[in-house]
């Protein structure tokens, strides 16, 4: 392996933790009393900076045209579906349901790709695609039914579950949009001015609904907000796409899949979650059908 493609995988692996650790986080940011919205508007608001680093940067080396009316819909379009309600509904959802299982219930985005894909453009289901899917919601299924066993109430799983789902549904209809942004305005741009406009509707999400004071929190909070912003967003975004640079598109994929796991193991090793049979072979199939259905037939 050449050192490109070894730091390549080192950074594909490094992402991968990043953005499984979020869960993480947040879960113990919330004993503090912190709520969702405020939460992420310090983790978007810490993030901004970056993004408009990023942006400026892309600027300067490629100088590209100016962007137009429909490039900032869609840059809108995309900030909003992808950064914002995606994860403004995943921090709801972290309010009910175990780390472990928000992963798993968010890692199905590729199945609703496929589905939208046919619902929207048209684009037919194969059979394989179907199989995958099934295996898919299987797996998810058999992480309820272990959440369910240890939870208070059922209907805490429910409406978790339910929030997170609407997450990844969100977050699908973002990558949806994402290829066709990509392709007119580049990978950097894309991310750096979606990712702006997402974090600029937080700020105003957090503005309209909350006093201001709100943003002053104790330490633990600011740090954990810190460290989300910094490990579970800025450098995985990054790394993510220094990877892809290096690896391609294909194998930082695979690499992805060891999201759910790492969550598992982090939630059991930091939060104390408790691991089960259901969950693993949950965890499992979801994990096989997401690289089944990512591979061309």
């Amino acid at each position: 392996m050449n050192p490109g493609h070894r730091v390549g995988l080192i950074f594909a692996v490094l992402g991968a933790v990043g953005f499984s650790f979020k869960a993480i986080l947040i879960k113990l940011a919330y004993p503090y009393g912190v709520d969702a919205i405020t939460l992420l508007a310090l983790r978007m608001g810490m993030s901004l900076p970056f993004f408009i680093a990023l942006g400026w940067q892309d600027q300067r080396r490629r100088q590209p045209a100016p962007l137009t009316g429909r490039d900032v819909l869609l840059l809108l379009g995309l900030g909003t579906s992808g950064y914002y309600l995606a994860s403004y509904l995943d921090f709801l959802g972290l309010h009910y349901i175990s780390a472990a299982l928000e992963r798993l219930i968010l890692f199905a985005y590729p199945t609703l790709v496929v589905v939208l894909s046919a619902l929207f453009l048209g684009k037919p289901i194969t059979r394989r695609a179907l199989a995958c899917i099934a295996l898919c919601y299987a797996g998810i299924a058999l992480a309820l039914a272990h959440d369910l066993t240890i939870t208070g109430t059922a209907r805490d799983v429910w409406i978790g579950g339910s929030l997170v789902f609407a997450s990844a549904v969100s977050y699908a209809l973002y990558l949806m949009g994402n290829g066709q942004a990509v392709v007119r305005l580049g990978a950097a741009r894309t991310t750096a001015w979606a990712s702006t406009a997402a974090c600029v509707l937080c700020l105003a999400h957090f503005a309209l609904t909350r006093p201001l004071g709100l943003l002053v929190q104790p330490a633990p909070v600011l740090l954990l907000a810190a460290a989300m912003a910094l490990f579970s967003t800025v450098l995985p975004v990054w790394m993510v796409s220094e990877a892809m640079r290096r690896l391609g598109a294909g194998p930082v994929s695979l690499i992805g899949t060891l999201g759910p796991v790492i969550t598992l193991f982090l939630g059991w090793l930091i939060l104390t979650e408790p691991i089960g049979l259901f969950q693993l072979l949950g965890g499992s199939l979801v994990v096989a059908g997401v690289v089944l259905v990512g591979k061309k037939a």
